[in-house]
């Protein structure tokens, strides 16, 4: 009978000149049983460290990768802004990858820090209005839309500030409302919108949640930038484009841009981790066919 030589224990194995029959030579090596338990334990190390990174992408940390001119990042000390629905924000971004935008990250906090519960997330994306000179540019057309329910996102806290709300349809605006900063993560969307490199967008968000403390209520608002690109982030009741208005600072006038980010797929880590994992998957296949 011709022997079984696993093509990736070959690999493996160290050292020998292949013979006439075309097996390598067995050397000295440690029982077999030691052998399959290191490949066991590699094969579980791997899959953990896949696991883990893949959870991980849930989150959005400074340092990790974006597909925007830059993340904007939450101000701590910056204002709230209403975007309970029928209210809707929007906020411009620069591509600069062409491919998927399947995943969105953003910042937000409850009016008084009051509990809640964040049922529903409408999602658009529109293109870029700079059709009238006289005023700044504002979303355009409907280019693509989705509302998202538990299960679909999550949410965390992330971070704490002397924080202010305001609500830019009845002007009112009090400083120091809150202090807890959330941040919720919309990753691996379905059928997600194909940004093109170069290109000007408009993501335009808008939530329903409800409270879950003894008022039973709870406003949501997303949270101000410290960083500043392009024209103001805009505000609308209705979200059609002769009802939009700029967003400014109700104290200092200041143009005012909203905290998020457009982030890329899984990085390679995760992705080298699970060529690892197949690859000793393999081996221990070859080994166990071989026993057999």
């Amino acid at each position: 009978m011709k022997s079984f030589r696993c093509p990736v224990e070959l690999a493996l194995q160290e050292g020998g000149e292949r013979s006439r029959t075309g097996v390598y030579p067995a050397r000295p090596t440690k029982p077999e049983n030691e052998i399959m338990k290191r490949a066991w334990t590699l094969l579980m190390i791997v899959g953990t460290i896949l696991l883990l990174n893949s959870a991980a992408t849930a989150d959005w940390n400074p340092g990790d990768g974006h597909k925007m001119h830059f993340p904007q990042l939450p101000d701590p000390d910056g204002w709230d802004v209403n975007f309970m629905e029928p209210k809707v924000l929007a906020d411009d971004w620069g591509c600069t990858e062409t491919g998927p935008v399947r995943n969105i990250h953003f910042w937000f906090s409850s009016m008084l820090d009051m509990p809640f519960v964040l049922e529903q997330i409408h999602v658009s994306i529109h293109d870029d209005d700079r059709s009238d000179p006289a005023i700044p540019s504002r979303p355009g057309d409907l280019l693509w839309e989705r509302d998202f329910f538990p299960g679909e996102f999550v949410y965390r806290p992330d971070g704490t500030g002397d924080q202010g709300w305001l609500d830019p349809n009845t002007g009112f605006f009090q400083p120091s409302d809150h202090f807890q900063t959330w941040q919720a993560n919309i990753t691996d969307i379905p059928d997600p919108f194909i940004q093109q490199v170069g290109t000007i967008y408009w993501l335009d968000l808008s939530v329903v949640a409800f409270g879950t403390g003894e008022l039973g209520f709870a406003e949501l608002g997303w949270k101000t930038s410290l960083q500043h690109w392009e024209d103001d982030a805009v505000w609308s009741d209705f979200g059609g484009a002769s009802g939009w208005q700029e967003l400014l600072d109700p104290i200092t006038g200041e143009s005012l841009d909203m905290a998020f980010v457009i982030a890329p797929e899984p990085g390679t880590i995760i992705m080298l981790a699970g060529v690892g994992l197949m690859g000793l998957a393999a081996f221990v296949r070859c080994r166990s066919k071989r026993k057999a």
